[in-house]
């Protein structure tokens, strides 16, 4: 049976603005199951920002009880709220949030660092572990003003996993890169899911965001809509198409580089067959020389099947299912 990652029970907040008292959630209930993809869409001030809130513990409902990974939260102390957030969940940004004066590997540290279970050095090796997975093994003592906006971003990803929380929260990750990078960073965060078994909820106005969801949820007026919202698009499979053509590149350039390889070892053959014939020092130069390139013929073969598992099949995206 599949664990409950997130339960929201009957959720009101009430913003008591002095003479105005603005209600942004209304009663809202609310089950997200481990492992899951998660989607909220809404039109701006439909409350989904709040309830993103207070899935992460950044709020507290006016009435109403929060439960993460089997605990109820609701009543915590500040200092145990803040507890649970640094250990249990991960948070994702819009515009990253990253310090300007640390490197990626220090950016990545902090959230160990608050946590304290693990010393300094164990710190900075798990950073350098998580931005070499995430694609920035090279970028590891860089400033934030010396990467774009999307190795930020996976900065930002890798920062998340720092203590291997239970829970993702990521607010509009994409809303701030291109559609290249946004393919990219979305294919890293699908991943990341299947791999690392964390559950993911994400806040979005891109339909093609939620064209890779496992679900969508919409919030209109406070309340969970229980269908489309005026003015919100529906899931769209252009970023899910775009997934798909660039595995169909790589099958492309697999076949190429298994042609090459054959080429290679045809020409060794015919080679060899004449090693009488051949001055000796050219002979074991030239064999070297094609062992040497079918060897890193084969290798880049080995990295790029390796690299297309990570991706997801077609129709399996448009299912919202994860590549098992």
């Amino acid at each position: 049976m599949t664990k409950t990652m997130i339960k929201l029970k009957n959720i009101r907040k009430i913003y008591d603005l002095g003479e105005v008292k603005v209600e942004a959630l209304k009663g809202v209930s609310l089950e997200v199951k481990e492992r899951e993809f998660t989607v909220i869409m809404g039109p701006s001030g439909s409350g989904k920002t709040t309830l993103l809130n207070m899935v992460g513990a950044l709020d507290l409902p006016t009435s109403g009880r929060i439960i993460v990974d089997g605990i109820d939260i609701t009543d915590f102390s500040e200092d145990q709220v803040g507890y649970i957030r640094c250990k249990k969940i991960g948070f994702i940004f819009q515009f990253f949030n990253l310090l300007p004066l640390l490197t990626a590997a220090e950016n990545v540290e902090l959230p160990m660092l608050f946590k304290g279970e693990l010393t300094p050095a164990e710190s900075t090796a798990r950073a350098k572990e998580l931005l070499t997975i995430v694609g920035l093994g090279d970028r590891i003592y860089h400033r934030p003003s010396e990467l774009s906006g999307g190795q930020q971003q996976r900065v930002a990803i890798a920062r998340s996993f720092a203590n291997n929380p239970s829970l993702i929260l990521a607010d509009e990750p994409t809303g701030n890169v291109d559609t290249l990078t946004a393919v990219e960073i979305l294919r890293l965060m699908k991943r990341l899911n299947r791999e690392e078994g964390q559950t993911f909820v994400i806040i979005t106005h891109d339909p093609g965001v939620a064209g890779v969801a496992s679900r969508s949820i919409y919030v209109l007026d406070g309340e969970i809509a229980l269908s489309l919202p005026p003015g919100v698009a529906p899931p769209s499979d252009h970023i899910a198409k775009r997934m798909y053509e660039d595995i169909n590149v790589k099958i492309q350039k697999i076949s190429k580089l298994k042609v090459q390889i054959e080429q290679f070892k045809s020409d060794l053959n015919l080679f060899l067959k004449r090693k009488n014939e051949i001055e000796p020092s050219l002979y074991h130069r030239t064999k070297d020389e094609y062992v040497r390139r079918i060897n890193d013929l084969q290798k880049t073969i080995l990295a790029a099947v390796e690299s297309t598992k990570e991706e997801f099949i077609f129709d399996q995206i448009k299912k919202g299912k994860d590549d098992e």
